[in-house]
């Protein structure tokens, strides 16, 4: 039994914010770095041609501006992409106040967008990113006798993450005395919180007892309440020697009571482990 989740886009996706202010440019470097690369490459692409294009229009707008062009709008634009990209193939090339003025102006901002431009891509190729796995369900299993949420994450990358630590919260629906209704984050005890080395696989363990905000709740009642856990790791990766971190969200129809993990590693003698990420994912009736 695999138990595939229903599909959930991020935990950004849903929220909505009413009332802010757009500060394009003022975050406009962090939405860059927290943007797939083919939006990267795309956003630099389309400036790359606005900017050609509005120099080409300056060169095109005086004639001679160019000389050995045709003085369409077409050789202005090569032109541009040349001075720009500092190309230089020399049969084209600018003459007069105005197109010597426009070409100074050009290869100042050429300067700007490549100092940008490679100033991201390198922040963008040092950021370390941990590639964390997490199962797809988080199960409530009975473990010695007891109610207990586990779910289990593993290292991808099979490195060395060393004192990595996990903090779980459960999002829930909290009643005051007065009867207002206000959703919260409590935080779930763990077993084991802490592991001096995260290389293969880690399974979590939380006892659901009289302490427990999921205490006395069923999975009926977790879809009702529209119960989530949020999980977020954080570790020292030994590659990068840098402080990495993963996050992941449990939404209440992925809690599946009455099940279990099967299990993913084997021993395959003199000292040897073979982990199944095949398995990853699968659970079974208890």
């Amino acid at each position: 039994m695999s138990g595939a989740r229903p599909e959930r886009k991020s935990f950004e996706h849903y929220l909505k914010r009413v009332g802010q202010k757009p500060r394009l440019f003022t975050d406009l470097y962090a939405f860059m770095l927290r943007a797939r690369w083919p939006i990267v490459v795309a956003l630099f692409a389309g400036a790359f041609v606005a900017v050609n294009f509005a120099f080409a229009l300056l060169y095109w707008a005086v004639p001679g501006s160019v000389a050995n062009s045709d003085g369409s709008l077409a050789d202005a634009f090569y032109f541009s992409v040349q001075t720009f990209g500092s190309i230089g193939y020399g049969h084209m090339y600018a003459q007069g106040h105005w197109g010597n003025s426009v070409v100074v102006a050009e290869a100042f901002f050429s300067l700007l967008f490549l100092a940008v431009l490679t100033g991201l891509v390198f922040a963008k190729f040092a950021r370390p990113r941990a590639r964390v796995l997490f199962s797809d369900r988080a199960l409530v299993e009975t473990r010695d006798g007891k109610p207990t949420l586990t779910f289990r994450l593993a290292n991808e990358r099979g490195n060395d993450v060393v004192e990595a630590s996990l903090h779980v919260a459960v999002l829930k629906t909290q009643l005051s005395a007065e009867g207002k209704r206000m959703r919260r984050f409590f935080d779930l005890s763990l077993e084991r919180e802490r592991t001096p080395l995260f290389i293969l696989s880690w399974q979590v363990f939380h006892v659901i007892d009289e302490d427990s905000p999921l205490y006395g709740m069923s999975a009926q009642d977790c879809v009702d309440d529209d119960v989530r856990l949020t999980v977020t790791m954080t570790g020292h990766d030994g590659t990068f020697s840098q402080t990495v971190h993963a996050r992941h969200m449990y939404w209440a129809e992925e809690i599946l009571f009455d099940h279990k993990f099967v299990d993913v590693i084997e021993e395959a003698g003199g000292g040897h482990v073979v982990m199944d990420y095949r398995k990853f994912h699968s659970v079974e009736p208890e």
